[in-house]
């Protein structure tokens, strides 16, 4: 295993060396790559309604990784996930700041040459609006998707502007880019339009059912369609990951998000992302560090599949 360290040296610090996520291999040319999976940086966050800052989320995220590069396998998993998938770490996406136009066109083109090319997308944002042009190159690609969403908002909403981070999955439907009533929403508890059949599993719901009910319901709902993970951070309630835009109290705790997402090994999940990780609202760094941790519980689903 080559790390991005000097002379490719195993580095189990806490905190040097923190170019790559994880420390994997920093690869600007993924395309041409032998990746299984590509991990892209997307510092951007011009589609927020409230606080800015998750454009600083890629640079936090990663940096809090080095946190979890020492242990060989992660616990509870009996596997190294670096020995099971080829996952490389190919830099922020670049685009013209201040151009939101310009980004969609980036994002898509980057992910659909990406999947195009036989790799799988895990993108680390940034805020939620970055899913949208990444659900439509996975679409293009895989045909119309399953969603899982953790999220404090469903982002339904039809009252936003062209590029919002509130309303990718009221559009995301009407662009034929996934089916919601095969679609589920997980740690919901701000008002939303019923209008869309999206499953809502409410976040007092999901507190109150046992993790085997939740993935139950989750995996009842999608069946056995090609699925888009996305887990915006302000799914977890803010004593748990403070370092983010819209945070809403009674959300989930990081403990059962991760055992929620640990029983979704079978699921047919081919891209990811995790969202909304804005830094500067947290001095102790536990958002990033819990936005790395969920990334990298993600790699391991699909690591999980190569036994």
């Amino acid at each position: 295993m080559q790390y991005s360290t000097l002379a490719g040296q195993t580095d189990n610090s806490l905190v040097s060396n923190n170019f790559g996520f994880l420390r994997l291999p920093l690869n600007f040319m993924p395309y041409e790559s032998h990746a299984d999976w590509v991990i892209t940086g997307v510092p951007y966050d011009m589609a927020v309604s409230g606080r800015s800052g998750a454009r600083f989320g890629p640079e936090a995220i990663r940096r809090a990784s080095v946190n979890l590069a020492w242990e060989h396998r992660r616990f509870p998993w009996t596997f190294d996930v670096r020995e099971r998938l080829n996952i490389i770490d190919c830099g922020d996406l670049v685009f013209s700041f201040g151009d939101s136009r310009d980004f969609v066109e980036k994002m898509e083109a980057h992910a659909g040459k990406l999947l195009s090319s036989g790799k799988r997308c895990l993108s680390l944002g940034g805020d939620h609006f970055i899913t949208l042009p990444l659900l439509r190159a996975h679409a293009r690609y895989f045909g119309k998707l399953a969603l899982i969403h953790f999220d404090a908002h469903t982002d339904t909403y039809d009252n936003g502007s062209e590029y919002d981070h509130g309303t990718m999955f009221y559009t995301a439907p009407k662009e034929g880019l996934i089916d919601p009533s095969r679609s589920v929403q997980i740690g919901i508890r701000t008002e939303h339009s019923k209008k869309l059949p999206f499953t809502v599993l409410s976040a007092p719901k999901v507190n109150e059912d046992s993790v085997e009910e939740t993935v139950r319901k989750i995996k009842e709902t999608v069946g056995n369609m090609p699925v888009y993970l996305t887990f915006d951070i302000d799914c977890l309630d803010p004593s748990f990951a403070p370092g983010t835009g819209t945070p809403v109290c009674g959300g989930l705790s990081s403990d059962r998000a991760l055992k929620i997402l640990r029983g979704l090994t079978d699921l047919d999940i081919v891209g990811m992302d995790v969202v909304e990780v804005a830094p500067s609202y947290d001095q102790s760094d536990i958002t990033a560090l819990a936005g790395a941790t969920i990334a990298l519980e993600m790699l391991y689903l699909q690591g999980a599949k190569k036994d």
